[in-house]
């Protein structure tokens, strides 16, 4: 008898370690309710990983032939100084009839092919002044180009071309963007010849840096060098989504803080340009500063949204409305201005002529008034 035991132990041992793992693993089968012991299984998922694109050559061979590389050149007459020309016994003997240098300056930079019907975009400061501009295509095509326009408070510039079969970029959304996007920004830095670097979108809605009146840039971490200017900054599909055109580096080089102008606002500039040869943008004639904690006090307004009137232009239409210094802007047309720069933006997309209401509060009091707006004059103007 105790022989057959000792025989059966060790199989019903065994068993029995079988059965707790049994139970302690698929409780289900003995009738025991998962949350009855403490566990939660994450639903299978069938689908694999996301991932990315191991090569992103098909978004350049789409977008690539659009960017054509700028040289511009400057003609500078240099009078050739003769050593006895400063002397004042000898000087009625040059007279002005001095022999004159002609040197050309030559500076690089890159513009997007907008439209077959030959409209290019660059920036403003690649152009600006130039008698000259060459534009080369990645084809290998050259022909002068010649200024539509220019916006110096966006930076951009309106280029025309006449040629055959040019490769117009595919338009992408701006506005659709996120930050962690894959980026790609094509150019000619340095000279050297069309380039591409990747990177991501850092920041999207970039202002007050100080590069541009109007500032609502993508940020990118794609390497942006000189001569990258005017180039462009397409997604990871090869569609246009900026026009590059600044850094912020301690070198000069690329240090991974990068600019674009989005294309929505680039396109926006272009076709005015090209409609009315300049920008019309919408003014109202008032200078403002943001509700700093102090004011936001002595307004009694702490913790809401407002911007300060700072000035007032002399007959301008905020003066005729009514607007004073001193003034508590809290809404344009029903939109709450939470700083002076986003305000301002929202009157220079309004059309010259439309009525808008300005919601206030002076002296304490709330008053709603009435701004036709005004096409906004050069920016040398002063403040009155």
């Amino acid at each position: 008898m105790f022989n057959a035991l000792r025989f059966l132990g060790w199989p019903l041992l065994v068993g029995l370690l079988v059965a707790l793992l049994i139970i302690q693993r698929y409780p289900q089968l003995v009738g025991i309710k998962e949350h009855d012991i403490g566990l939660q299984q994450a639903p299978l998922v069938a689908s694999a990983p996301q991932q990315g694109p191991y090569s992103y050559a098909n978004a350049v061979a789409a977008a690539a032939p659009a960017v054509a590389n700028l040289y511009t050149t400057k003609v500078i007459e240099k009078t050739e100084q003769q050593p006895l020309s400063k002397d004042p016994l000898f000087q009625r003997f040059f007279s002005d009839n001095l022999p004159r240098q002609r040197r050309m300056e030559s500076s690089l930079g890159s513009a997007v092919i907008m439209s077959s019907e030959g409209y290019l975009l660059t920036n403003n400061h690649v152009t600006a002044n130039a008698e000259q501009i060459v534009v080369a295509l990645k084809d290998g095509r050259e022909t002068l180009a010649r200024v539509i326009g220019s916006d110096p408070e966006t930076d951009l510039a309106v280029l025309k071309i006449d040629l055959a079969d040019l490769p117009a970029i595919t338009l992408g959304h701006s506005d659709r963007i996120r930050v962690g996007d894959v980026t790609l920004a094509i150019g000619n830095p340095f000279g050297v010849g069309q380039t591409v670097t990747m990177g991501i979108i850092s920041a999207t809605g970039r202002n007050q840096l100080g590069l541009n009146t109007y500032e609502d840039f993508i940020q990118t971490d794609a390497a942006i060098n000189r001569g990258n200017s005017g180039g462009a900054l397409v997604d990871a599909g090869g569609n246009l989504i900026g026009i590059n055109t600044a850094i912020i580096s301690e070198s000069g080089g690329s240090q991974g803080i990068g600019f674009a102008i989005p294309v929505k606002l680039a396109l926006e500039v272009m076709k005015s340009i090209i409609e009315h040869g300049q920008v019309i943008r919408g003014w109202l004639g008032v200078e403002v500063q943001s509700l700093t904690q102090e004011l936001a006090e002595s307004f009694g307004q702490e913790g809401r949204p407002g911007i300060v009137v700072a000035g007032v232009y002399r007959d301008g239409p905020a003066a005729r409305a009514g607007l004073q210094p001193g003034d508590l802007i809290l809404s344009i047309d029903g939109v709450q201005s939470a700083d002076g720069r986003s305000s301002m933006n929202q009157v220079a997309r309004a059309r010259p002529g439309e009525n808008i209401d300005i919601d206030i509060l002076r002296n304490g009091k709330p008053l709603t008034l009435t701004a036709e707006v005004g096409m906004r004059p050069p920016v040398n103007a002063a403040p009155k």
